[in-house]
């Protein structure tokens, strides 16, 4: 019997095609394998101490002498072992104009992101839902058009909307967003988040499997429902990943602060007071990495506290096995 050519032994067992696929490993699996081998291993720990370093600085700085910061380089504590507290109690002690307190401002940057992190990530959740699975007359045009608001800077937009806050937004002489109030800065926060946040959850929501949706639809089941109990809880991790993204940004924005809160104490977060640590001169040294490194403790807490939660949500939608 003649030998059947290997281009034609799936036509004759079409069996051996399903054996080949089902041995193949899926995209995960080998991601997985690359991820873990040896050489990315180096890597990640290579760069993870090369990013760790300027932290690592900031820490040790934060418990020198000011004459110490001031006249070397962090580096020199390897062989000049002096540290102090000094800092850390300046920084936290009761305000005063040579002694800022960054409690209230602590309480200040609280208030600002976390409303604006839930009203970004509930509304963009809900646009991203009706754009992956809802039926209306100029979806795709109108979706295209809100990713490419990702490419609008953001400074050419906070002008316009703080005249839009103070000149139109107003019945008589009552504004409905007050300058100096939170509720600017949860509007501008939201609205700038709002491109970037339907474009990711859209992705991932748009992988749901339809027979869920439909099976929910054939139950009776209306868009709260769905939304509420479907894909709430099945776009977890991407919630969390992104929420952990839009949290970040918040907390480290300057530039909208400055413009929204009015410069006002009762309102100002964290990273302006970090500004205003420097002094007149800029030389304050020890205060600002003192204040540095207390800023960076929430973020740190929320991270690793969704650390899972952000490793599924940056993998989930993006491969297929």
């Amino acid at each position: 019997m003649s030998a059947i050519p290997a281009e034609n032994t799936k036509k004759v067992f079409p069996e051996l095609k399903d054996i080949e696929t089902a041995e193949r490993p899926p995209i995960q699996r080998r991601v997985r394998q690359r991820l873990t081998s040896r050489g990315a291993t180096a890597a990640a720990v290579i760069i993870a101490v090369i990013w760790t370093i300027p932290t690592f600085g900031l820490f040790v700085s934060s418990f020198r002498p000011e004459d110490n910061i001031k006249g070397n380089g962090w580096w020199n504590v390897f062989t000049d072992w002096q540290f102090t507290l000094a800092n850390y109690q300046d920084v936290l002690a009761p305000g005063g104009s040579q002694s800022p307190n960054l409690g209230s401002y602590f309480v200040n940057s609280l208030a600002i992101v976390i409303p604006g992190t839930i009203f970004t990530l509930v509304i963009g959740a809900m646009a991203a839902y009706m754009f992956a699975w809802g039926k209306f007359r100029g979806k795709d045009g109108l979706f295209i058009f809100v990713f490419a608001l990702q490419i609008v800077p953001l400074q050419m937009a906070l002008i316009p909307l703080l005249q839009l806050f103070t000149q139109v937004l107003k019945i008589g002489d009552l504004q409905l967003f007050p300058s100096g109030t939170y509720a600017q800065l949860w509007v501008a926060h939201t609205i700038f988040g709002l491109p970037l946040a339907i474009f990711l959850l859209h992705n991932f929501i748009a992988e749901i499997p339809g027979e869920v949706i439909e099976a929910a639809r054939v139950d009776g089941a209306g868009h709260s429902t769905i939304f509420w109990r479907i894909i709430i809880p099945l776009a977890t991790p991407a919630l969390a990943s992104f929420g952990i993204f839009q949290f970040l940004w918040l907390w480290n924005d300057l530039l909208v602060a400055l413009v929204f809160s009015g410069g006002g104490a009762d309102v100002a977060p964290i990273t302006q007071r970090l500004a205003e640590l420097q002094g007149s001169r800029g030389g304050e040294w020890q205060r600002l990495t003192a204040g540095a490194f207390v800023s960076i403790l929430i973020p740190l807490a929320v991270f690793f506290g969704l650390q899972r939660y952000f490793v599924r949500g940056l993998l989930a939608g993006g491969l297929k096995g």
